[in-house]
This record gives structure tokens, sequence and C-alpha cells, in this order.
């Protein structure tokens, strides 16, 4: 329904219909961050702050919602020592993201169920489509079909 660029131009945040508010990398594809209440109903405005450490959402039941731009960091004065843990452990992280136990973790987000079937739902008709442009490839001259990567894929038409 709604999307902010962060002022840094790093991030953008989304607000959805699905009761989500979702943070996103410029480049990446999945989400960094989704935030959700099970008093929120359907997003329809976000805001980075001035700073970008906060993302302000409003939603159809008439609030406004003050949320953390990265959800683990602290509040408050931090000391110096509390400041290289956490750099340290954000290494440690980035260091062995690639491992798959480590990755499970750090992505890991509990959602409510109509967004996670909502996902499954989206995922298996992707894994269809995918298998019939694999049928179809098969079953044709070599060459004549060209597939494209899906994020490559125009989202709208170009009219000439």
């Amino acid at each position: 329904m709604d999307i902010d660029f962060s002022p840094t131009g790093r991030e953008f945040v989304t607000g959805s219909y699905d009761r989500t508010v979702r943070i996103f990398q410029y480049n990446g594809g999945h989400s960094r961050e989704i935030y959700h209440t099970k008093r929120m109903q359907r997003v329809f405005c976000v805001k980075y702050s001035c700073d970008a450490s906060y993302v302000i959402s409003g939603s159809d039941d008439t609030n406004l919602r003050l949320w953390k731009a990265k959800a683990s960091e602290q509040l408050g004065v931090v000391l110096p020592r509390e400041r290289k843990k956490h750099e340290y452990l954000e290494a440690v992280k980035n260091r062995y993201k690639h491992l798959p136990e480590v990755k499970r973790i750090v992505r890991h987000r509990h959602l409510p169920r109509p967004v996670y079937k909502a996902a499954n739902l989206r995922r298996t008709m992707i894994e269809a489509e995918r298998r019939k442009e694999q049928r179809r490839k098969a079953h044709s001259a070599p060459g004549s079909i060209v597939t494209e990567p899906v994020r490559k894929r125009r989202i709208i038409k170009e009219v000439e």
C-alpha cells in the first residue's frame, strides 16, 4: 500500500495489505525485518524517521505505531564495551552466515498464520510455473524458447 526510502537511501520500508511492515535492502530480494501485531489492520502509510532509526506506520485501525528500524538494536546509551561486544557478534554472524545452521537461525522470523500460508501458496505457484516452463522447453525445438530470470522480467509492459 505504501513505500518509503530511508534517508540513507540504502533501505526502504513497505506497508502492505497483509498487515505487515517490511524493511528491505535496496538491492536485496528478501525483507530484512517483518513487523506485525495481532491488532494491527491493513497498513496504509509508512515513513522513516529523519535519522533512519525508527519506522512509523499508520494502519486501518487509525493507529500510528513506532518501530525500531533494527529490531535487535538497544535503545539508550550504549557503553563502549557493549558497543564492541555488539560489533564482535555482528562480525561473527557475517563470518559464518553461509553455514546452513547459522543461516537458518539468522533468517528465522515468526509470521502470522495467514501470511505464512500465503507465502507457501505463492511458493507452490512459482514452483508449478517453473516446472511448466521446463516441460515446455523440453518438448520444443532447441533454442526456440528463451527463459528470462524472474528478477529481470518486466512487471509493467512497455508501451511504444
